[in-house]
């Protein structure tokens, strides 16, 4: 593939031009008016709230501290460190609009605030300063910050997220590439309400039949030959969809020279460009972009490899299972009670499980049906409404009553606070399967067992037992493949509405 290298070139005022090896200069398109910008359409409030929280929540409790603690100038001393918290945060981006509301932000605070502890700490030091504050005293004036950055920033993305469900704070794509490829990426897009874009048009190349009925004002040669006229068609498309970034999906027929073409054209028209890898389900921070002799290289790490987040997951699901069980200690007694006077039978549910690996656990439930619902279970075969390996039933003849309510309020599963404890399950993870189901498992479906099973986890809160087989391998293999610290608190944060909604619970 021959380069083509991109210079500025002086022309009329305000001009530039694009300059080809094989080729003169030749003058960018008119510029078109783009629709919107990354940000564009979030509430103007995010930012604002984001500098007023960090300042704030960094400054008060500093200066309070400095003169309890009887320092001179304490006024002063929080002025700085809540400007050098600031600071650090808008060096890393963290207050810029294309980045505002979306990450959960927890794990990025807690970063940057130990970058913050350490210049203060540094400071301190290199000023000698004569009976200046005590460290430990000062790190705790510096926890407020974070513990309020930590709440607030998810509370955007919650915001931001509910937008999104109501089409707002969108961005107005164009989706150009081969017609397979552009039905994928329409249907993707179209699947879910949780990213920034939403399909205006499609530019496919050649002149096959698209099945998902998008408009399309243009389309491309099958034949790579002029690129010039591609771009033009791609512009003109653009206009009339009234797009403000064009999506391109690379292929056999989309080639590296074609994109170029396109991208410059789009640029020069001021508009944006972004390309859609064959990746799929691989989390953003997953991801790096590096070079290698001109060609853009995507690494994709592995999941949750830094920072030891394996080591705090466990530690996380330990503490919180421990303080579920200490918390709830009323609640447990009083639905033992309800449980064994409302129909007769033991108090829990033993069932075994799979677990890591496929090691199998004794899983703890309170009991939610009669005694005999296992040996009832074959009569029901036929009834099932599940279309994979579990069993699912509305109505299941088997559930007592006092069972239908704690079902729908996940009141049953509090017992496997228990199995957390143990180590055997996690908070959050995929739900564990029977040991007849994991028999009966693809090798695809085989790869839920890499993670530890939870008490909740996407199934949960993308809809439960409503959800197909197909759905929720799905949801569960994303999961795997994606887990952090930080989306573990978002799950367990949308767990909460899932089980006061209690839709697909039965």
């Amino acid at each position: 593939m021959r380069d083509v290298g991109v210079s500025e070139s002086a022309g009329e005022p305000g001009g530039r031009a694009v300059v080809a090896e094989d080729g003169p200069a030749k003058p960018r398109p008119e510029r078109i008016r783009p629709k919107g910008r990354a940000g564009d359409g979030k509430a103007r409030w995010y930012r604002p709230l984001a500098v007023l929280t960090d300042t704030f929540g960094i400054g008060v409790p500093l200066a309070a501290v400095l003169a309890a603690d009887g320092q001179d100038l304490p006024v002063v001393g929080g002025l700085v460190g809540a400007g050098t918290w600031a600071t650090i945060r808008a060096l890393r981006q963290r207050y810029a609009a294309q980045r505002l509301g979306e990450a959960w932000g927890v794990l990025a605070a807690v970063r940057d605030w130990v970058l913050l502890a350490g210049i203060l700490a540094l400071a301190l030091v290199l000023s000698d300063v004569e009976n200046g504050p005590e460290p430990t005293l000062a790190l705790a004036a510096l926890t407020p910050g974070l513990l309020l950055t930590a709440t607030v920033t998810p509370l955007t993305r919650l915001h931001l997220n509910r937008q999104r469900r109501e089409a707002r704070a969108v961005r107005r794509a164009l989706v150009v590439g081969e017609p397979a490829a552009v039905d994928q990426v329409v249907e993707r897009l179209s699947s879910r309400t949780d990213h920034a874009y939403v399909v205006v048009g499609v530019v496919p190349v050649g002149h096959q039949v698209l099945g998902c009925g998008m408009p399309v004002s243009e389309r491309l040669a099958s034949l790579d030959t002029d690129h010039q006229r591609d771009a033009a068609a791609v512009l003109r498309a653009v206009e009339a969809a009234g797009a403000d970034v064009a999506l391109v999906v690379p292929g056999l027929r989309m080639t590296g020279d074609r994109l170029r073409q396109v991208s410059w054209a789009l640029h020069g028209a001021g508009l944006q460009l972004a390309v859609v890898p064959g990746l799929a389900e691989v989390a953003q921070a997953r991801v790096r972009p590096t070079s290698a002799a001109g060609l853009t290289v995507l690494q994709v790490s592995p999941p949750a490899q830094e920072f030891g987040q394996p080591w705090l997951k466990s530690l996380l699901d330990r503490a919180g299972a421990l303080c579920g069980v200490v918390a709830l200690a009323p609640v447990f007694g009083a639905l033992a009670l309800a449980v064994r006077f409302s129909s007769p039978g033991p108090v829990f549910y033993r069932q075994r499980r799979c677990g890591l690996g496929g090691r199998p656990f004794t899983m703890w439930k309170f009991r939610t049906m009669v005694v005999d619902a296992e040996t009832r279970r074959a009569s029901l075969a036929g009834r099932n409404q599940n279309d994979g390996h579990m069993f699912k039933m509305r109505r299941d003849p088997r559930v007592t009553r006092l069972g239908s309510v704690m079902r729908r309020l996940s009141l049953d599963e509090l017992p496997q606070l228990f199995n957390v404890l143990r180590g055997d399950m996690s908070l959050i993870g995929p739900r564990p399967p029977l040991p007849e189901e994991v028999a009966r498992y693809s090798q695809v479906e085989h790869r839920r067992l890499a993670v530890k099973p939870g008490m909740t986890g996407l199934w949960q809160v993308s809809g439960r037992s409503d959800l197909s087989w197909d759905e929720t391998v799905a949801l569960d293999l994303w999961y795997v493949d994606n887990w952090s610290v930080s989306a573990d608190m978002e799950i367990m944060t949308r767990t909460l509405r899932a089980v006061v909604d209690g839709r697909g619970a039965y």
